[in-house]
């Protein structure tokens, strides 16, 4: 755990490195992983002022991105996927487990028309609902 904790930041160094020089970070893939790390990569890029684009899989804890980044500076590719699903908190022992209050705590920061899409598609729960094509295309723009 620690390892990829090290390889995360190490990521995060870089691209917030080379992204001023680049115009624009890309998500090309993310399976999510511990909010913590994607709240604080997220506010720098924030607070970088570039272009975030998302042109792939972005799971999880990655789909934090639509809170974080101003609508003006997100776009999407035809590739681009985000998955979404309860927060899963992880107690002293390992276990696993969803709680109401941090699904309510996590869907509440969303934009209205991602939560209106959430539940519509049945809520925030252990399943991933997955938000591409069409449906993705009309709340958010594509990369020009």
């Amino acid at each position: 755990m620690r390892r990829a904790l090290t390889i995360f930041a190490f990521l995060c160094c870089i691209l917030c490195c080379l992204a001023p020089a680049l115009g624009e970070v890309r998500i090309e893939a993310s399976n999510g992983g511990e909010v913590g790390h994607f709240i604080r990569f997220f506010n720098l890029l924030r607070q970088s002022g570039e272009r975030v684009v998302i042109d792939g899989p972005c799971y999880s804890a990655c789909t934090l991105v639509l809170t974080m980044i101003p609508r003006d500076r997100l776009c999407v590719t035809r590739r681009a996927v985000l998955g979404f699903h309860a927060p899963i908190l992880v107690d002293d022992y390992g276990r696993e487990y969803s709680t109401a209050k941090a699904t309510r705590a996590v869907n509440a920061v969303y934009p209205a028309e991602i939560r209106d899409w959430i539940r519509r598609h049945g809520g925030l729960s252990r399943r991933v609902i997955y938000l591409r094509g069409r449906a993705l295309d009309a709340l958010y723009p594509l990369c020009r």
